[in-house]
């Protein structure tokens, strides 16, 4: 019987990855304009000025600023601000080595996605210019053309991108996967378990904060090959 050739893969986180800084504040700044956001953000309390939510909960905190600033909005606009902001990373926000990195796999005809804890918003636009596969990524709720200000699937991140990667695949919740050769890349703690399920992990983060088994990703890089052992 012939074996199934590999599927192969390589996922990217995008804040602090392929992008060189986070990106879901200025694009919090350009919905709202800087006043509004400056309220919000006293009312939510990351000024410390009031304390709604758990401040040491990243994912309460997200999810209450994104409710302050799109609930209502219409969708079409924030469409039109994404496509607008994607432009603006595409030419200025680009890390250099990880968007080459980003092409070697593409143009090898591996299938290419964004798994990140941003928003749908820019990253698909983003995502169409760069002939990238697939987005996982935080989809704001929509009801009759406006914004919920509640989102559709728990935040991107740590073990959410392991198991909205997983289900993307085709592949079962836990356990091996079959027919698959996967690269990740990704810079922080809530990219650990999308590095761990990485045949290849590439780390961007601090050196002293390199996760077990992964490999410390240089400026300067070499392009991946393709017949390096899998871990």
């Amino acid at each position: 019987m012939t074996e199934l050739a590999r599927r192969k893969v390589a996922a990217f986180d995008f804040d602090g990855t392929l992008s060189k800084s986070d990106t879901l504040i200025p694009f919090l700044l350009r919905v709202t304009g800087r006043s509004r956001f400056a309220q919000i953000a006293a009312e939510v309390g990351v000024s410390g000025l009031r304390r709604n939510v758990d401040l040491r909960d990243r994912d309460a905190v997200k999810a209450e600023m994104i409710h302050r600033s799109m609930c209502g909005r219409r969708e079409q606009d924030l469409q039109h601000l994404g496509n607008l902001y994607a432009r603006d990373l595409l030419v200025n926000e680009l890390n250099p080595t990880v968007l080459q990195r980003l092409e070697q796999h593409r143009d090898a005809g591996h299938e290419v996605l964004f798994v990140s804890a941003s928003l749908t918003y820019y990253l698909e636009p983003l995502a169409q210019e760069l002939g990238v596969t697939a987005v996982i990524a935080v989809e704001p709720s929509v009801e009759y053309g406006l914004l919920t200000g509640q989102m559709e699937f728990p935040n991107v991140r740590a073990e959410q991108k392991a198991l909205r990667l997983r289900a993307w695949l085709g592949q079962p919740a836990l356990g091996p996967m079959k027919n698959l050769e996967l690269w990740s890349y990704g810079n922080s703690s809530g990219d650990h378990a999308l590095l761990a399920m990485a045949d290849h992990a590439y780390w961007l983060g601090k050196s002293s904060k390199l996760p077990n088994g992964a490999i410390m990703m240089s400026p300067s890089a070499a392009p991946f090959d393709t017949a390096e052992p899998a871990r």
